[in-house]
């Protein structure tokens, strides 16, 4: 059995205010992408990573993860779900298998535990549709209406917060993006394309500190907890 991992790299991250791609930003001497790549590097059963880029990136060739052997760059797409199908169909040309795991991971998300990704992977291995690393909701939750106002209070205890990576079999979640993508439906994330296919993913609980780098203080946070030696 073949895990295989897609990393969608080709968004510009306007909410961070930066001069650059929030994946390119500098983290305790690294840029975010390279610690996000570094999580897989040391993990032993990935065959292989693809890194989706946008269209004239100007970073992504600069860094040494680039050249790496385990490493293969494809153009990415105008949306997230874009350039995961543009990763996808890359991994069935050269060779994988309609079987094989996928695992689909933030670009701007550093700081996935290896506890994490093997109890993901040995969790879902045998799973017959596949799943995603979440965590419950904490705080209370409010439903809006279109003013801004509160329309209802939620019940946290069924609501969980979806994390990366994200862990489907390459026909099935190929198949479900391609379809969904053309029935012009939004796709927020790998699970959401299965939901609409009919499947029902496995969530598998991981760490609350997996933390997606979207504004400036969320770099600023994790920036922090490196410090401390977290």
């Amino acid at each position: 059995m073949k895990f295989w991992v897609v990393i969608p790299a080709a968004g510009i991250g306007s909410r961070m205010q930066a001069d650059r791609p929030k994946q390119y930003l500098a983290l305790f001497n690294k840029t975010v992408i390279e610690h996000t790549l570094d999580c897989f590097f040391k993990h032993s059963g990935v065959w292989g990573i693809v890194v989706a880029i946008a269209q004239n990136d100007p970073y992504w060739a600069a860094l040494s993860c680039a050249t790496d052997p385990r490493v293969q760059s494809v153009l990415g797409g105008k949306e997230r779900a874009d350039s995961v199908l543009n990763g996808l169909q890359h991994l069935q040309s050269v060779g994988a298998n309609e079987q094989d795991w996928v695992l689909v991971h933030d670009a701007a998300r550093p700081n996935l535990s290896q506890s994490d990704l093997s109890h993901l992977v040995h969790t879902l291995a045998a799973d017959g549709v596949g799943g995603l690393l979440a965590v419950p909701a904490k705080d209370t939750l409010k439903q809006v209406d279109s003013a801004g106002r509160i329309a209802q209070t939620l019940d946290r205890s069924s609501v969980w917060q979806a994390l990366t990576p994200q862990m489907f079999r390459l026909g099935p979640l190929r198949q479900a993006l391609t379809q969904a993508l053309a029935a012009g439906v939004a796709i927020t994330d790998e699970a959401s394309a299965m939901e609409w296919a009919g499947f029902s993913p496995q969530l598998v609980e991981g760490r609350s500190d997996n933390l997606k780098i979207t504004r400036p203080e969320d770099l600023k946070l994790l920036s922090a907890l490196w410090a401390q030696g977290n």
